[in-house]
């Protein structure tokens, strides 16, 4: 679920942000859990909660969900070629250094074999891949 996942990109318990979002423990187990759906919350939940994390309502809306759940597929699952070369791109941008053109190239090839050479993503998969790191 995306709010698993953003808590654990800012290594935040359930409770914290219960507490930061002045929302019931209770409620946020709840949301979490699947019991309660975060489309069925009120738009001052999902207003506080967004505030508490530093993000968007939008993101926790389902079309957010679907964008996550997407990018986490896109980004996994590759051949090990294109793997090798979309991790050590995104390690270069990270570290900032100076050949950063020459890891650009090499992601830039990979995506185009995998989709046109070895037909191992779609077109579509390809696109998105460029659009978020070319």
């Amino acid at each position: 679920m995306i709010l698993d996942i953003l808590l654990k990109k800012q290594n935040m318990t359930k409770y914290r942000l219960a507490l930061e979002a002045g929302i019931p423990h209770a409620t946020l187990n709840d949301i979490c859990s699947g019991k309660t759906r975060l489309e069925k919350c009120s738009a001052e939940t999902i207003y506080k909660i967004a505030k508490a994390l530093g993000v968007s309502m939008e993101l926790l809306t389902e079309e957010g969900i679907r964008e996550s759940e997407r990018e986490r597929t896109y980004e996994q699952g590759l051949p090990e070629y294109l793997q090798h070369d979309l991790d050590a791109y995104k390690n270069g941008m990270k570290k900032g250094v100076s050949y950063l053109d020459c890891l650009w190239g090499e992601l830039y090839g990979s995506i185009n074999a995998a989709q046109i050479d070895d037909g191992a993503i779609t077109p579509e998969h390809a696109e998105y891949l460029r659009q978020k790191y070319l």
